[in-house]
């Protein structure tokens, strides 16, 4: 026989993938560049050491240097100039400039074009997350349209559960639309 409905956990469950659709925009969001330097903007990075393609952090350490300089001190020596391709390859608009083990990456201003392009990539990822909360609210719905259907439910608890997890995604998109709003300012912020 199947579990008797639990909407507490099925909520629970959509609280957390929504949670988890937001994390990752905000994950997505710490690589694109605004104004000022992040060790972030380096961290997708992965450079091609020790006959596999490792992530930038696991050969290297990235810190701020200044408020336009990154500074990565780069473990292994052997494995320097991997790095420097690495960094020079990633599309970032950057020329990183290996003084022995360290490499400088200085950070060109942005234009007002390149400030244009982060902004429609920032809402880029922001839909891409809306689609994915989107999804997860779908999935709900058709948790809770399929007890009704099998008459586990009744339709008054099914309006009142589907209107909850309805909320539920309201709320997220509110918070997406937040997140890329910040993130707007903070990638026009000259």
């Amino acid at each position: 026989m199947a579990a008797a409905p639990d909407f507490p956990n099925l909520k629970q469950d959509v609280t957390r993938r929504m949670d988890g659709a937001l994390e990752t925009l905000r994950k997505e969001f710490t690589g694109l560049r605004t104004g000022r330097a992040s060790p972030a903007l380096l961290e997708p990075i992965r450079v091609e050491a020790y006959g596999s393609n490792q992530p930038l952090s696991q050969v290297a350490n990235i810190s701020v240097a200044g408020p336009g300089l990154l500074s990565v001190q780069v473990w292994d020596k052997s494995v320097t100039k991997a790095v420097e391709v690495a960094i020079r390859d990633a599309n970032l608009g950057l020329n990183p400039q290996a003084e022995g083990q360290v490499i400088r990456v200085p950070l060109p201003p942005l234009t007002q074009e390149r400030r244009n392009d982060l902004a429609k990539q920032a809402a880029r990822y922001a839909e891409a997350a809306k689609v994915a909360v989107r999804g997860v609210r779908r999935d709900g719905m058709e948790t809770i349209k399929g007890w009704e259907t099998k008459s586990e439910i009744s339709k008054d608890d099914a309006k009142r559960w589907s209107d909850d997890v309805q909320k539920l995604t309201d709320e997220y998109v509110k918070k997406v639309d937040v997140v890329l709003a910040e993130k707007e300012k903070d990638i026009k912020a000259v």
